[in-house]
């Protein structure tokens, strides 16, 4: 809001004084150069910048400055402005975006000595930043970059731009075999990614690759390039990768579809295509609740799994309550899967239903003093409702004095009361970088106390020691919300948690999608509720009102609720993936709620959900000031209808 009035005075003030002799002070000046960066309008940012003053954003008009000609085409760096800027504000967060782009601009120069020279005083590298700088080290003949370029190519499966010619340079000098690449492109072709696709075909040689229109008819109608498959096509290995392909992209919207259409083609392939397939509609049918997906999982053999597929391996076990297959597939997990707290919980679960109860206890002990869903459902287990901490370690005055005194702090928040949301979070965190927990403490105390919730609660929760359980569930604007919940029948914790998950309790929010405010309503649904409670002229911007959103959040959750048995995992997964997919997602026979929570096929939404159950927990524990049970809130999800 504050930006939008500090903008209304600029272009007042463009208009009607000449540019040469503009000099813009304080507030307006930093706005006016934001907004000059982001519209491209350089001579009004030369301009600008020109008037040096003694604000404490000023770095960032030289920086936008900066930024501005980097990315002009038509002219060469302004190294010396940049040298000069890197030498003033050294280990900055826009000492470091600056470099970084500096670096983007000398890789596409092809300059490639200034990448390498540049890029060692990084501190965190972009992954396209780092591969500028392998790509660089390979094409000035260093062969120790095979090795990081090796660890590259096997933790990311996507093809990002900056680091295709570090793969295909990899694959051109041997160091990847042909197998690993058609096997890379296999899972591109079955996960529907036809331009990553396209680029991987693109390293193998031309005469075997598959054809960029037939990957093409391949993905985008891969039920009709299925039943129309040539005779022939199994002789070549591209057309057996393109059926796979297609019939990969129809488990993803119909597993029984796709296996009914893999038994009449089930000779054409290898054993090991065999497998690969059982092992998708393994994965696919679990996330759409087919009883049929253990057996298809059981049937991929020893075929490699994805971290995703192993997941939900354990997950139609779940959905299934086999207990022997939940340990099963739990202790198939890779190493690095194993520590995750849900898997730790559902491995417990299995032992009890062996009866090793001592084993059970050991795995619920591992994870029980964590405030997450599943530390939670852990300590429950052995016999502890959750009761917040009955004394709030002291905040040291001498990290309070620090945290005052600290300028990233100082300029973060300048830059949330000019509404510049996202400088201000990036030069927030780039503070917090290496600080201790006393000072961790201190920055979550200051942010609440300046009214920025999201970072108060963002900060408390990366101290390792247990911070002020207060500060990590702050409960803001309840002179609002709480006479709106009471008014809907709504649970004030369930309230808050939802809230608390949505947006962190930053009322200008807005999703990518367009949700908006403190509950992330959309637009549609935001008309729709009005329209349903009878409030008339509905517009787009009230959403952007604490006070209209919450009322307007809090009608439609009741809504939701009254549509969903009442049950507020139901209504929690309806609130965020909309009420007829949770409907859909329930079972033919009752089913625990946590089973139903975690078997949840879209991964926002079950994070989501889990979520906002815990968050409830510990609501409920601060505001009625007594144990709760998440056990009893999960309850059991009734059949569907």
């Amino acid at each position: 809001m504050k930006r939008a009035l500090l903008l209304a005075a600029w272009t007042g003030l463009l208009a009607a004084t000449p540019m040469p002799v503009l000099a813009l002070s304080g507030d307006e000046r930093i706005v006016a150069a934001r907004e000059a960066m982001r519209t491209g309008k350089a001579d009004e940012l030369e301009a600008l910048a020109s008037h040096r003053g003694s604000h404490l954003l000023e770095r960032y008009v030289e920086y936008w400055l900066l930024s501005n000609r980097l990315a002009r085409r038509d002219r060469a760096p302004d190294v010396v402005g940049l040298d000069r800027f890197m030498r003033r504000h050294e280990g900055s967060v826009l000492a470091e975006r600056l470099r970084e782009a500096w670096i983007r601009r000398s890789a596409d120069d092809g300059d490639w000595p200034a990448v390498l020279a540049r890029f060692s005083d990084v501190r965190s590298p972009d992954r396209d930043v780092e591969c500028h700088y392998l790509h660089g080290r390979l094409l000035l003949g260093d062969r120790s970059a095979v090795g990081p370029a090796l660890d590259l190519w096997r933790d990311n499966p996507r093809v990002v731009e900056a680091c295709e010619p570090v793969f295909r340079r990899l694959v051109a000098d041997g160091e990847v075999d042909r197998e690993d690449t058609w096997q890379r492109l296999r899972w591109a072709l079955s996960l529907g990614r036809a331009a990553d696709a396209k680029v991987m075909a693109a390293w193998l040689d031309p005469g075997i690759a598959p054809d960029a229109t037939r990957i093409d008819a391949a993905l985008k109608k891969p039920v009709a390039f299925v039943d129309r498959l040539p005779v022939n096509f199994s002789t070549t290995r591209a057309g057996r990768e393109l059926a796979l392909a297609a019939l990969a992209r129809v488990a993803s919207d119909d597993a029984g579809q796709a296996h009914f259409r893999l038994q009449r083609l089930f000779d054409r392939f290898k054993a090991n295509e065999r497998a690969f397939l059982y092992g998708i509609l393994g994965w696919r049918g679990a996330e759409q609740h087919l009883p049929d997906a253990i057996k298809w999982y059981r049937a991929a053999g020893d075929a490699p799994l994805t971290e995703e597929q192993h997941a939900w391996r354990v997950r139609a076990a779940l959905r299934a309550t086999d207990w022997q297959a939940v340990r099963g597939a739990i202790e198939a997990l890779p190493e690095r899967m194993r520590g995750d707290p849900a898997w730790i919980y559902w491995l417990g679960r299995s032992l009890a239903a062996a009866r090793d109860d001592a084993g059970a206890v050991y795995q619920y002990a591992r994870i029980a003093d964590g405030t997450d869903f599943y530390g939670l459902l852990a300590a429950e287990e052995l016999g502890r409702s959750f009761e917040p901490p009955s004394t709030q370690p002291a905040q040291h005055q001498a990290a309070r004095q620090r945290v005052r005194e600290d300028q990233g702090l100082q300029r973060a928040l300048a830059l949330f009361r000019l509404d510049m949301r996202t400088e201000g979070v990036r030069e927030w965190n780039w503070a917090l970088r290496g600080q201790d927990d006393d000072f961790l403490i201190a920055a979550a105390a200051l942010a609440a106390d300046s009214g920025v919730y999201d970072r108060a609660i963002n900060t408390a929760e990366r101290a390792s020691r247990q911070p002020d359980m207060a500060l990590r569930y702050l409960a803001p604007y309840r002179e609002l919300i709480e006479p709106q919940a009471r008014a809907q029948g709504l649970e004030l914790s369930w309230v808050y948690g939802l809230m608390r998950q949505e947006s962190r309790f930053v009322p200008a929010a807005r999703s990518s999608a367009g949700a908006q405010g403190l509950m992330q309503i959309m637009p549609a649904t935001g008309r729709w509720v009005a329209r349903k409670i009878g409030v008339r002229g509905f517009n787009v911007n009230w959403l952007r009102e604490p006070q209209n959103n919450v009322m307007i959040g809090t009608h439609y959750m009741r809504m939701v609720m009254e549509g969903l048995d009442h049950h507020p995992v139901l209504a929690s997964a309806g609130y965020n993936a909309g009420p007829g997919r949770a409907r859909r997602w329930r079972d033919l026979r009752p089913l625990e709620g946590a089973i139903y929570a975690e078997t949840i096929p879209f991964d926002e939404t079950r994070r989501y959900v889990k979520q906002v159950m815990a968050n409830a927990v510990v609501y409920g524990a601060l505001f009625e000031s007594k144990p709760q049970s998440l056990k009893a809130r999960l309850g059991t999800i009734r059949p569907a209808q």
